[in-house]
């Protein structure tokens, strides 16, 4: 059987338990290895390219940037680049990239497959308790097996992929879900894999709704419920070629590129049909998410379709904002939707990760993310963003959202709305709150920020200035550094979390003060201290630069 571009077509060797309703398989383990090298393991983090994110808006893309007054304003979403996860490799996979990724409390669960000839993949455990450093924690490989989708809950990865029925004398069809346990962020081979069957040419798509795993099969298949415990189907429907499943309250929504979307309930009878006539590609990855009342459908080079749950109608399209020369017209798709809050996003592929805001009535496109790479995927939880982004591997964005808290503490203040650049004269007193992008900020007189801020370039505080800031405040990228300096008689006060990818710069009489107890400071670059200097108060310095 041909091998395709989202699904594996392996075989794997397996011994077999049988029940009346499905066939559950147990793994030898000859095809699958742990990563032993802690080394391995903490080199898979680069942080080259971290720091602060751009934002390309409409106008700038479109060429018009100098004519808009908006270019010239300080930007929305003040996001940061934490780290890049570089695709595993190991002797039989030299050509994998991310296909999925799941957030559960402080681990991320990403799985691997290879859109290439032959057949190998792999499964990632990172944990991002620490925003400052992630790390891998255990990583599975897989010599000739695919894997499309994986989820966990209470203890155990659950992962989805495909066996070549045709050369395997032991599988009863192609689409095979996997369970291995995981605790502490550690795959735990002990206790082995358990697998089980079902009709379809593979695997995509697989979610857990409490005590039942749901899973759908490519052409010619299902979407099965098994039990979370067993591995026993409790239910399924046939579909022509599902792609991607998500469950909200009751209602569970499945995509069928031949059709469209249905709506089903719990027993899996079809509820709504939502007809699309998009073109949703042979054999590649499509998904769709529940947003509120209504549902967002990757639909490929149309973008993303938006779609009333009670009615079915189409409520709008967003379009693919970028259209690179360089790139294949076949790559510039969107592959992947995730919502987060009132944040939608978008793995346009070669166009690029897409940001927009919903709004009551509409979504405003707010621009393109500055990531390298081919987003092929996307996931969303709390104050992350993760895209898996081709040979770039998978590259974690945090939101930086102002703490509650803070906002509460702040809430006196007057949201920011000015320049970019900001400046602060040596007579004026400014203070504001909220979270914006900046491209450099120069304070000569007293200056307060509450919130999260982000600055592209430098940050000067003149002689005699003071500068506080309470929240988030990160300054440059480690591919383009930028620092803070601090002139004689300036002080900056810190109280909350301070990243620079670049150096501090201290000159003769400046001081530094950290407020309370749970400050941090993260530096790239170097701390330089001229004369004499004053460092003050309680931090966390994460990378021993004092």
């Amino acid at each position: 059987m041909k091998k395709t571009p989202l699904y594996v077509l392996a075989f794997l060797g397996l011994m077999t338990a049988c029940t009346d309703e499905t066939t559950v398989y147990s793994e030898t383990q000859d095809d699958i290895s742990i990563e032993k090298s802690e080394q391995a393991l903490e080199n898979s983090i680069v942080y080259d390219n971290a720091g602060v994110l751009d934002i390309m808006d409409e106008s700038t893309l479109s060429g018009k940037s100098s004519l808009s007054a908006k270019a010239d304003l300080a930007g929305d979403y003040p996001l940061t680049l934490v780290a890049q996860v570089d695709v595993p490799s190991y002797s039989s996979a030299r050509n994998l990239t991310a296909s999925h990724v799941y957030l559960d409390g402080d681990y991320a669960y990403v799985s691997y497959n290879t859109v290439e000839d032959g057949y190998a993949g792999a499964m990632d455990i990172i944990d991002v308790s620490n925003p400052h450093s992630p790390r891998v924690t255990s990583r599975l490989y897989y010599s000739n097996a695919d894997i499309n989708s994986l989820q966990y809950s209470n203890g155990y990865v659950y992962f989805v992929g495909g066996v070549d029925s045709e050369t395997s004398v032991r599988a009863t069809s192609n689409s095979f879900l996997g369970k291995i346990p995981a605790s502490s962020g550690r795959f735990n081979m002990n206790s082995g894999i358990n697998y089980a069957f079902q009709e379809g040419y593979n695997a995509t798509d697989v979610t857990v709704n409490g005590n039942s795993i749901l899973v759908t099969s490519g052409q010619e298949g299902t979407l099965s419920v098994y039990n979370a415990n067993t591995l026993e189907v409790e239910n399924e429907a046939p579909f022509m070629d599902l792609r991607s499943v998500a469950v909200q309250a009751n209602s569970i929504a499945v995509l069928d590129a031949s059709q469209g979307v249905h709506v089903l309930d719990e027993n899996l009878n079809v509820i709504k049909a939502i007809a699309i006539d998009s073109d949703f590609g042979v054999n590649t990855k499509r998904t769709l998410d529940f947003a509120g009342d209504n549902i967002v459908v990757a639909e490929g080079s149309k973008g993303a379709g938006v779609y009333s749950i009670a009615t079915g109608a189409l409520l709008e399209y967003i379009p693919i904002l970028l259209n690179p020369t360089e790139v294949s017209i076949s790559d510039v798709v969107t592959n992947a939707v995730a919502v987060n809050d009132d944040v939608l996003l978008m793995a346009n592929g070669g166009a690029g990760l897409c940001l927009s805001e919903e709004q009551s009535s509409s979504t405003d496109l707010v621009g393109i993310i500055q990531l390298e790479g081919s987003v092929n995927y996307v996931a969303t939880k709390g104050d992350y963003i993760f895209a898996a982004s081709g040979k770039e591997g998978l590259q974690i964005i945090k939101l930086n959202r102002p703490d509650e808290s803070l906002a509460t503490r702040c809430a006196q203040l007057s949201a920011y709305s000015g320049s970019s650049n900001l400046n602060v004269n040596a007579n004026q007193t400014l203070a504001y709150r909220g979270a914006k992008r900046f491209k450099s900020v120069t304070i000569g007189g007293d200056l307060l920020l509450c919130g999260s801020w982000t600055v592209r370039n430098g940050v000067s505080i003149n002689a005699d200035a003071l500068f506080e800031m309470n929240g988030t405040f990160v300054v440059g990228r480690n591919n383009r550094k930028k620092n803070i300096t601090i002139d004689s008689g300036a002080t900056l006060r810190v109280e909350g979390n301070l990243t620079i990818y670049g150096d501090l710069v201290l000159n003769d009489g400046a001081t530094i003060e950290f407020v309370g107890d749970d400050s941090v400071v993260n530096i790239f670059g170097k701390v330089k201290k001229s004369g004499n200097v004053t460092v003050e108060g309680k931090f966390k310095d994460v990378r021993n630069k004092f």
